[in-house]
C-alpha cells in the first residue's frame, strides 16, 4: 500500500511501509481462505482488500506478543467474510439444486441469474510446491460442500480442519465458547458427510494430467468407446449455467454422443489447472474457420478414472482464466 507520504511509525515501532509489506506477503493464502468461505473469486479478492485495509487501520493496536501476524490477519479476514455472507446467498453447483437428469438428450435448462460456485486458477492462490495443500482444501467438491453450511459453521470448519487451529483459538476469533465451537464443528462434519463428499485420493499431478491427456485424445476423435473406458461407474457431469446434470457412465456417454452430433471433431484443447485439479479450455471447430471457446472443463480423477467433470460455459469464469474467445 502506497499512500504517498513519508513512512510513519506503527505498532511496536514498525514503519508503516514495513507493516504494509509484512501483511501483503499473506495476500495469496488470504485469497484462498476467503474463496473457501465465499465460493467467488471476485468476492474473495474484495474481502482480501478489505482485510488488509482493516489491518492497516488497526495497525497501532496490533501486538505481536498476543498473536502472530498471520493469525491476526486470518481472524480479520474470517470476520470480514462472515459480515459479507450476511448479504450473500450460497453459491451452488447444479447437483446441489435438484435431482440428476434421466435423459441425456433432454433440453438443457438455463439457471438464469444463479450465482454459481466459481473455480479459481491455481496461479492465483499457490506456488507449485503448495499443490498438495491446494488439491486437498480447495478442490471444487469440497468448496461446494462448504456452501451448504451456515456461515458460522463454515468458518469453524475451515479454521479447525483446514488451518488446524485449536478450538480455543477459534472460539476467541469468532467470539464463541470452545464448547460452541466443538458443537458447530460436529454439525458441520455431519452435513458434509450427508452431502456425499468423499475424500478423493491425492494423485500426483503428472498422473492426473495423463488421464486427461487420454481424454483429450479420445475427445478430438469423437471416440465414445475410448471416452467410456476413462470414466468411473458413478461419474458425475455438471454444466453451469445449465441446471441439468447427469450421473453414471451411460448417461455421460449418451450426452457426449449428442454433443458430437452437433459439433464436428477436431476440437482444440488448452491445458490448465484450477482448484488444484487438471482442467482444460475446450475450443469447438468453427465452420467459418478457426476454433471458438466452448467450455472450461475441470476434472476430478479418482483411482485413475474420471469421477467428476464440471464444464463451465460462463463468461465471468472465462474472464478469470483470461481465455481468448477464439483460436486461429
Amino acid at each position: 500500500m502506497n499512500f504517498g507520504r513519508e513512512p510513519e511509525r506503527g505498532a511496536e515501532g514498525m514503519a508503516d511501509t514495513d507493516f504494509a509489506a509484512s501483511t501483503d506477503r499473506y495476500r495469496r493464502e488470504l485469497l484462498a481462505h476467503c474463496y473457501r468461505m465465499l465460493g467467488s473469486v471476485q468476492d474473495a479478492e474484495d474481502l482480501v482488500q478489505e482485510t488488509l485495509l482493516r489491518a492497516w487501520r488497526a495497525r497501532d493496536s496490533y501486538d505481536e506478543n498476543r498473536a502472530g501476524m498471520r493469525t491476526w490477519l486470518y481472524r480479520i479476514a474470517t470476520n470480514a467474510c462472515l459480515t459479507a455472507l450476511e448479504q450473500r446467498g450460497r453459491r451452488p453447483l447444479p447437483a446441489g439444486l435438484g435431482a440428476a437428469g434421466e435423459d441425456p438428450r433432454e433440453p438443457l435448462v438455463h439457471g438464469g441469474e444463479t450465482p454459481w460456485l466459481q473455480p479459481i486458477p491455481d496461479s492465483m492462490i499457490a506456488d507449485p510446491s503448495e499443490s498438495a495443500l491446494v488439491q486437498g482444501s480447495l478442490r471444487l467438491a469440497f468448496v461446494a460442500a462448504l456452501q451448504q453450511l451456515p456461515a458460522k459453521q463454515r468458518a469453524v470448519l475451515v479454521l479447525r480442519e483446514v488451518l488446524d487451529w485449536p478450538a480455543a483459538q477459534v472460539a476467541q476469533a469468532l467470539d464463541m465458547s470452545p464448547a460452541a465451537v466443538n458443537s458447530a464443528l460436529q454439525r458441520a462434519r455431519k452435513t458434509l458427510h450427508s452431502s456425499g463428499l468423499r475424500e478423493d485420493e491425492v494423485v500426483e499431478n503428472a498422473a492426473q494430467r495423463a488421464v486427461v491427456d487420454s481424454y483429450v485424445a479420445a475427445f478430438r476423435r469423437a471416440d465414445l468407446a475410448a471416452l467410456e473406458k476413462l470414466l468411473a461407474d458413478d461419474v458425475i457431469l455438471e454444466m453451469p449455467p445449465m441446471l441439468n446434470w447427469f450421473a453414471g457412465r451411460a448417461d455421460y456417454i449418451g450426452f457426449m454422443e449428442w454433443v458430437f452430433e452437433i459439433h464436428a471433431p477436431d476440437w482444440e484443447m488448452v491445458p490448465l489447472w484450477a482448484n488444484g485439479q487438471p482442467a482444460l479450455a475446450a475450443y469447438a471447430p468453427d465452420p467459418a474457420g478457426g476454433h471458438t471457446l466452448h467450455t472450461l472443463q475441470i476434472f476430478t480423477i479418482t483411482a485413475g478414472l474420471i469421477s467428476h467433470l464440471i464444464t463451465y460455459q460462463v463468461q465471468e469464469v472465462f474472464d478469470l482464466f483470461d481465455l481468448p474467445p477464439r483460436l486461429p
